[in-house]
């Protein structure tokens, strides 16, 4: 497996989220004026594309969003290894705490990663969404 990266939204993470995010999930605005801003990560096994995410930067920090992993790689470990590769991509960047905004149902998953949840729960589409930040450790980084 290899992680591509891209500073436009390739065709392949389009398809990702099409398929996790609109056809499984139901969401209907899937695609905004940040996959413009962002780099956009894709992790490929051989020619097929299984994970996607983005990434990007605002005052506030360094923000992964709409990591999606295709059904059949799901419980494989496919979604830690895109939160690492965005994570040493920030750090490359001279980046340190990551932000991101889950699903609640994805919260558990996050929390493995050493994500933690603050504030309070919003809506994203009717669906229930909580904000999270990872920040390095001292020692071992992330």
């Amino acid at each position: 497996m290899r992680v591509e990266y891209y500073d436009y939204l390739p065709e392949a993470a389009k398809q990702i989220r099409v398929s996790v995010f609109m056809e499984e999930q139901g969401f209907l605005e899937e695609f905004d004026e940040l996959d413009n801003l962002a780099t956009h990560l894709v992790l490929f096994d051989d020619t097929i594309p299984v994970a996607t995410c983005r990434l990007w930067q605002s005052e506030h920090g360094w923000h992964v969003g709409r990591l999606a992993v295709i059904k059949c790689y799901r419980g494989q470990g496919v979604g830690q290894i895109m939160l690492q590769k965005a994570e040493q991509l920030v750090i490359s960047r001279g980046g340190h705490s990551i932000y991101l905004h889950a699903q609640c149902r994805a919260k558990t998953f996050y929390e493995k990663c050493g994500y933690q949840a603050f504030g309070n729960i919003d809506y994203d589409e009717g669906v229930e969404h909580v904000h999270m930040v990872k920040t390095p450790d001292k020692k071992s980084g992330y």
